[in-house]
């Protein structure tokens, strides 16, 4: 259960990134034992990272959209890639798909193949259950209910027991040096896990994250196979991925 005194942790752990659980027990007047269980509800929950004898920030909450905002973003830029994205599939296919609105998008455009869909995302979830051809598996964990996907060790083990054709995940920013980052440590845990397990590694990301640097790198050259995005997309960009490995296709805005 969330109680007062987690939104404190978190509030320290904003300021500070790291911190131990003696210097918790002290600033919060309760015993070493309690911290320690915050520290485990909190870390299911994906708000920190536990570390040997603390806890360190696992995203910065000051960049934090919920996913019903992110799903209203830059929307027809997301459609145009999700389309594209489709052209990667074939029937027969076993796909992961990652949480997030431009993954809910791909998850939209591709209901009339055959298909086994492996998520984390609740929503996907929801839009592909009634896909008739879509054979649709979904990992356990702890629920994260600002990007609505289930995360956390339970996720990553499960993750583990699967290997994919095709892997689509989203990302909070990349570069033209080829590195891809999440605001979420765990949830960067949870991409690379699957990286690991594809075949082929795509990234999804309209141009607006281009750019960006979000809190955790879970990919870099070499890792990427993919980048799906948009038409916004400079060329100049494109090309400097090309040389390291990671080839772009782009959707067309209409």
């Amino acid at each position: 259960m969330y109680i007062a005194r987690h939104e404190q942790i978190l509030k320290i752990l904003s300021l500070l990134r790291e911190v131990s659980v003696p210097e918790l027990s002290d600033r919060l007047a309760v015993s070493e034992v309690t911290i320690r269980k915050d520290l485990s509800t909190l870390e299911e929950t994906g708000c920190l990272f536990r570390t040997h004898g603390g806890a360190r920030i696992a995203e910065d909450f000051r960049l934090i959209k919920t996913i019903d905002i992110r799903q209203r973003e830059n929307l027809p830029a997301k459609q145009a890639l999700a389309a594209k994205a489709k052209e990667l599939l074939s029937n027969g296919d076993t796909v992961y798909l990652d949480s997030g609105s431009t993954c809910l998008m791909i998850a939209r455009e591709i209901r009339d193949l055959n298909l086994h869909v492996v998520t984390n995302s609740i929503d996907i979830m929801a839009d592909l259950s009634g896909a008739q051809h879509i054979i649709l598996h979904s990992l356990g964990g702890s629920y994260r209910k600002e990007s609505g996907a289930f995360i956390g060790p339970a996720a990553v083990t499960n993750l583990k027991e699967f290997q994919f054709s095709i892997c689509f995940l989203g990302t909070t920013g990349f570069s033209e040096q080829g590195v891809f980052s999440s605001q979420n440590i765990i949830e960067s845990e949870m991409k690379r896990q699957a990286l690991v397990n594809s075949t082929r590694r795509v990234v999804a990301a309209d141009s607006s994250k281009f750019g960006i640097s979000a809190f955790s790198i879970f990919a870099r050259p070499g890792d990427i196979d993919i980048l799906v995005t948009d038409d916004k997309f400079s060329g100049t960009s494109a090309a400097a991925l090309a040389e390291l490995g990671i080839e772009t296709i782009k959707g067309l805005i209409s």
